[in-house]
């Protein structure tokens, strides 16, 4: 099949109106999706907007160190984002509302039990049994304060322990 000046003409107005590749082949005829696509390519023509296509920003990454929550400041901020056009890959500059985050700072009322330091042969049923430490140095304990019955940890360590579902993906 050889791109006559008429076929040619023919591609770049389809491609500018949005029409995929397969389409404009169908439209063309007697030319594989491929051949549009190796012909758009040589052409060097602009990637084709998708029709009803939203451009949406990557996310930025957030660190984990600490559970953070939102100030609800917003500002406006311009970056740079790629985006899939058809076969190609456009970069463009996109106003984004970015909320700046502010570190949580724990409650200054939190009691810290001291710990009995406990090894292990001297846990019992009633004594919790929360690990400090890196269990391969000298200095592994553990917690050793009286556990109510129902669980293996003293009251500080189970609420460390068991968060509920809706607490650990509010920190997230």
């Amino acid at each position: 099949m050889n791109w006559t000046d008429e076929r040619v003409e023919k591609l770049k107005k389809l491609w500018s109106e949005g029409l995929s590749a397969s389409q404009i082949a169908a439209q063309l005829g007697g030319v594989s999706r491929n051949a549009v696509i190796g012909k758009v390519h040589r052409l060097s023509l602009p990637g084709r907007a998708k029709a009803g296509g939203t451009t949406t920003p990557a996310r930025p990454k957030r660190a984990t160190s600490a559970p953070r929550a939102p100030n609800y400041a917003a500002r406006a901020v311009t970056r740079t984002v790629a985006r899939p056009a058809g076969a190609t890959v456009l970069k463009e500059e996109v106003a984004v509302d970015l909320v700046a985050e502010q570190e949580i700072a724990p409650e200054a009322n939190i009691v810290l039990p001291m710990s009995r330091r406990l090894e292990l042969t001297q846990l019992t049923e009633r004594t919790c049994k929360w690990p400090i430490g890196d269990p391969l140095k000298e200095e592994f304990h553990f917690c050793g304060n009286d556990s109510p019955e129902s669980s293996p940890y003293c009251n500080y360590h189970a609420r460390l322990a068991y968060q509920p579902s809706a607490e650990r993906r509010r920190i997230r």
